[in-house]
């Protein structure tokens, strides 16, 4: 509209003014209340199927937590959710917006499910470690070549870490459907990984494994560098204001690089999590639609480390609240017809009510007075 024209009907001016920083407490009131509301639009949701959100919720929540099959199968689901989200808090902590780890969660199966198809003849002690560090090399190498575009040629990282899920999502599923194919299934999925590079299980007739210790202490690990390292500080300052840490000395390049490197790292182990913990083959595209490796965990951690407030802690409790809905919501619509993909619907409404709340607490409108 005119600026005269604006003037003359004499609309309001209002200007939007950045808030000082909030204590950690209000930050977490606002996640709190983002998550209480979606529950509340959840319930308009299930109610509007003609479904008493009361007896839905309670069948979502005692399925996720209520016995010990229950809950360990949310563990399950905890641990390469968590893994996920520590990747994606670690490069959103420096600004570098990682939107691949769905990708690097592949790349890291890839290369994973390789030494363990081919080194058949070692032991487990060797071999899982061998293949544990094969995943982390190879999802910290895809997720460097965003980053070296980004600091060295000013390239989207959004983009190209975006992209770059879909490279290797079509590269595994030309793996799997030509060279890598397994020969007795004919299925479109690799060869099983030798026994000796499977996760041994936590409790015997469950699915919970050795995953869960090795993502805990990740996220651990994640928040020692946060609050004693040099290299956690120089991240923070990178991410609040990068031209100021340039002027502080700090590589600001080098400093987002290597925050790459660990984020893809650890996707990577997340898909190798999966590959010996759980599945055991690489699996790739069937039937026009994405394997099972993945239930789009690469995709949730940005979702977990956004609800989380890339706080090692709060990334923790939010891939906890994120396996409570998968494997809760399956428990609902066995016992009362709720579509069962009710999680993912939850993850948008939550998305967008945490935006908001993270807006309203960085930011507030102000009506400006002639």
């Amino acid at each position: 509209m005119p600026p005269q024209l604006k003037a003359k009907i004499g609309l309001p001016k209002f200007r939007i003014e950045k808030r000082p920083p909030p204590p950690l407490l209000t930050r977490v009131k606002w996640y709190v209340l983002s998550v209480v509301i979606s529950l509340i639009i959840g319930a308009i949701l299930i109610l509007s199927a003609g479904v008493n959100p009361a007896i839905a919720y309670y069948h979502l929540f005692s399925g996720a937590l209520g016995g010990k099959l229950a809950l360990t199968e949310t563990l399950w689901r905890f641990t390469p959710l968590l893994l996920t989200g520590t990747a994606v808090a670690v490069a959103f902590t420096c600004k570098f917006w990682n939107i691949g780890a769905e990708g690097q969660m592949l790349a890291g199966a890839t290369l994973a499910a390789y030494f363990g198809v081919t080194f058949v003849g070692l032991p487990s002690w060797v071999l899982i470690p061998l293949v544990t560090v094969a995943g982390f090399l190879a999802g910290a190498a895809w997720a460097a070549i965003p980053a070296i575009l980004r600091a060295k040629f000013g390239a989207d990282d959004v983009v190209t870490t975006l992209l770059g899920n879909w490279i290797m999502l079509y590269f595994v599923g030309a793996l799997v459907e030509g060279p890598w194919r397994d020969p007795y299934s004919l299925w479109p999925e690799s060869p099983a990984i030798a026994s000796a590079a499977r996760f041994p299980t936590l409790i015997p007739g469950y699915r919970i494994h050795i995953g869960l210790i090795i993502a805990v202490l990740i996220s651990l690990l994640f928040l020692l560098i946060m609050r004693r390292s040099i290299w956690g500080y120089q991240l923070k300052a990178v991410g609040a204001n990068p031209r100021a840490a340039g002027f502080a000395g700090i590589n600001v390049g080098r400093v987002l690089i290597t925050a790459a490197i660990l984020s893809g790292g650890i996707a990577g182990i997340a898909g190798v999590n999966e590959l010996c913990g759980t599945h055991f083959h690489l699996k790739g595209i069937a039937m026009g639609a994405v394997g099972e490796l993945s239930w789009g965990y690469g995709y949730a951690g940005v979702f977990i480390a956004m609800l989380g407030g890339l706080h090692p802690l709060g990334v923790m409790l939010a891939a906890f609240f994120m396996a409570i809905m998968i494997n809760g919501s399956q428990a609902m619509y066995r016992a009362t017809g709720v579509y069962s993909p009710f999680w993912r619907v939850m993850q948008g409404v939550i998305m967008i009510c945490l935006l908001i709340g993270i807006f309203m607490i960085n930011y507030r409108v102000r009506r400006v007075r002639e």
